[in-house]
C-alpha cells in the first residue's frame, strides 16, 4: 500500500454515498476538496469530526472547499448518521474498500492488544486540479475543519 503525499495525483474513484448515487473525485475536478477517512459512523470521534464540519461547512464552502467523508460502513449506515446529526456533505460507502487502499488508509490496527484492520483517520487536501495538497494524519476531530484552514 503506497502512501501519498502532497504533490501526488489523488486517485479517482467511483462510488456510492449515502443515496445510492454514484459520486466520483473527477466530478469536483475545479474546487478544492477536503476527503476524510473516518473508521466508523456514529462513534464518539467519528461523530465529532463530521460535526465539526457540518458547524464549519458554510464557512468552508465560502472559502471554495467541497467536504466529501468516506467510511466502509455501507449507505444505510451513512443515511441514519447524517439524519441523526444533520451532516450536509455526502459520506461515500467504501464497502468494497477500494477506496480506503487506493489512498492507503486501510491498515493494520491495534486496540486492547487485538490487532485488526481498518481506516485510519486521515484527511486529503485536493486542490483544483486533482493533486493533493495537503495530507493530515494526525487529525484533531474536535477542530478537524481548523487544522485544514490552518494549512492554507
Amino acid at each position: 500500500m503506497a502512501t501519498l503525499t502532497a504533490g501526488d495525483k489523488a486517485p479517482d474513484f467511483t462510488a456510492k454515498d449515502q443515496n445510492g448515487n454514484t459520486v466520483s473525485l473527477s466530478d469536483f475536478k475545479g474546487k478544492t476538496v477536503i476527503l476524510y477517512f473516518y473508521p466508523k459512523d456514529d462513534t464518539p470521534g467519528c461523530t465529532a469530526e463530521a460535526c465539526d464540519f457540518r458547524d464549519n461547512y458554510q464557512s468552508l464552502l465560502g472559502k471554495g472547499f467541497e467536504v466529501i467523508g468516506v467510511s466502509t460502513d455501507d449507505e444505510k449506515s451513512h443515511k441514519k448518521f447524517i439524519t441523526k446529526h444533520n451532516l450536509p456533505f455526502p459520506l461515500i460507502a467504501d464497502t468494497d474498500h477500494s477506496v480506503v487502499e487506493a489512498y492507503g488508509v486501510w491498515a493494520e490496527k491495534n486496540m486492547y492488544g487485538k490487532k485488526y484492520m481498518g481506516t485510519v483517520r486521515t484527511t486529503f487536501i485536493i486542490d483544483p486540479e486533482g493533486n493533493i495538497k495537503n495530507v493530515i494524519d494526525k487529525v484533531d476531530t474536535k477542530a478537524s475543519s481548523q487544522q485544514v484552514l490552518d494549512l492554507l
